[in-house]
């Protein structure tokens, strides 16, 4: 066998709580995926994106397992055949952990645990713990929490139904249905607590997004498939050192930059959690931020990354993603711009997409494309003169670009100056007192 004790044995089989659900770093694995021949995202990116998702967690890949067949098997989702050869090879390689590219139900996964002996566990598992290793802030802890503690429920029931069954499990040691209920009642109990704790949480992000709203500056939301390139965009354009890695999920705390978009205007630029292809519907809550930063935004920024093989895949992911989850049914949303980032990577140009090409990394073409986001942002801009009472002189300072103002002449009243403003700082000056003079230019 693989080497496995007793003791290790009967410690997964009494663990009642969840910790076989998780992945611990230095784990070793078997990928196991099925080719179901569809026209989905081919078994070849699917594996090698699961491979991805299981170093980001600090898991050691020690082999793959591939299977042919139109849909999965029932009772253990790749069949007997199969269930004995990856018995096999869990034996010989000495995994601890196998991981399915797709999700198991309840019946399937306690199965398999059955006859490999072994923990096994599924991609949104795999993609949960990630969550929980990297969340930063108490809020997205909670978030991904709340969603391991639910896709844990109906999984402990079906492990409870196979160790009160006599002869049923692994071990017939299992706690009794009494210890089940306990188990069920003590995590429906930390549900209802963390979701008490995450209302207050909404209430305080309200907050803060109506704090950004009253300013000036207009929002660009950062978007793309995870790991292809934000973060290091964000850093290009504003100048910041926010952490880049080579890792699935690097980011998953949104942060916010102000950067110069061009012509001395400036925006502030808000780097989003990375989108993933079939994201598991238990995660959607902890991109609550991430959501509302796009659906609130001004413009969406969507870095695409081109060296990507799957870089088609990605990008309809990510789209269908935002119309899914983001988008509200009947509300204009933000213009989309397309990055086409990694450019330095390309042995030719791509043209199956329209956008602007890039490099974040070298910085290459980052000025046509601030240009761009400029003509879209500051669309309605337009060069006015203004009279500005003394009383009102605060006011005019708190503009976006309080550099670009210019002062035309003085008078005991006042000061007559020309600057460029949007709509809505033009509105917020008028209300504070200001005239716009009748020689000012019409809207752009």
């Amino acid at each position: 066998m693989n080497g496995r004790t007793t003791e290790d044995r009967g410690r997964l089989v009494e663990d009642r709580l969840g910790l076989r659900a998780h992945v611990f770093g230095e784990e070793r694995a078997i990928l196991v995926g099925i080719d179901k021949g569809d026209s989905g995202a081919p078994i070849e990116a699917r594996m090698r994106e699961l491979a991805a998702l299981s170093e980001t967690a600090g898991v050691e890949v020690l082999a793959e397992l591939v299977q042919r067949r139109k849909r999965p098997d029932p009772p253990t989702f790749i069949g007997k055949g199969k269930v004995e050869e990856l018995s096999a090879a869990v034996a010989e390689l000495g995994a601890d952990v196998v991981i399915f590219s797709d999700e198991l139900t309840p019946a399937q996964a306690r199965n398999l645990e059955e006859r490999l002996t072994v923990k096994v566990i599924d991609r949104t598992q795999l993609i949960m713990d990630i969550f929980a290793q990297r969340a930063a802030t108490k809020e997205a802890r909670l978030q991904v929490e709340l969603a391991q503690l639910r896709y844990l429920l109906p999984r402990l029931r079906g492990w409870g139904e196979a160790l009160t069954r006599a002869g049923a499990g692994i071990g017939t040691r299992g706690p009794g249905e009494t210890k089940l209920e306990l188990d069920r009642f003590k995590i429906t109990r930390r549900i209802h607590a963390i979701e008490r704790r995450l209302g207050k949480a909404e209430a305080e992000r309200k907050l803060r997004r109506r704090k950004r709203s009253r300013s000036d500056l207009p929002q660009v939301a950062i978007v793309g498939y995870t790991n292809s390139g934000k973060t290091t965009l964000l850093n290009r354009i504003c100048s910041s050192d926010s952490l880049v890695e080579d890792k699935l999920f690097a980011t998953l705390d949104p942060r916010v930059r102000r950067g110069e978009v061009g012509g001395g205007r400036f925006a502030l630029f808000i780097d989003t959690v990375g989108f993933i292809r079939d994201l598991p519907h238990h995660l959607i809550p902890a991109f609550a931020a991430t959501l509302e930063a796009v659906r609130y935004s001004d413009l969406i920024l969507h870095v695409v990354d081109l060296s990507s093989p799957s870089w088609e895949e990605d990008y309809r992911s990510v789209l269908e993603t935002l119309e899914r989850e983001v988008f509200e049914p009947d509300v204009p949303h933000p213009p989309i711009l397309n990055a086409l980032n990694k450019i330095d990577l390309l042995e030719s140009p791509i043209d199956r997409i329209t956008g602007v090409p890039i490099s974040a990394k070298e910085g290459r073409n980052i000025d046509s494309l601030l240009a761009e986001m400029g003509g879209v942002l500051f669309a309605g801009d337009r060069a006015v003169e203004l009279f500005v009472p003394y009383s009102a002189l605060d006011a005019l300072y708190s503009l976006a670009d309080p550099d670009g103002i210019r002062v035309i002449e003085r008078s005991s009243g006042g000061i007559r100056v020309s600057l460029v403003a949007s709509q809505r700082e033009l509105a917020r000056l008028c209300a504070a007192g200001m005239r716009i003079s009748a020689s000012s230019s019409p809207p752009a």
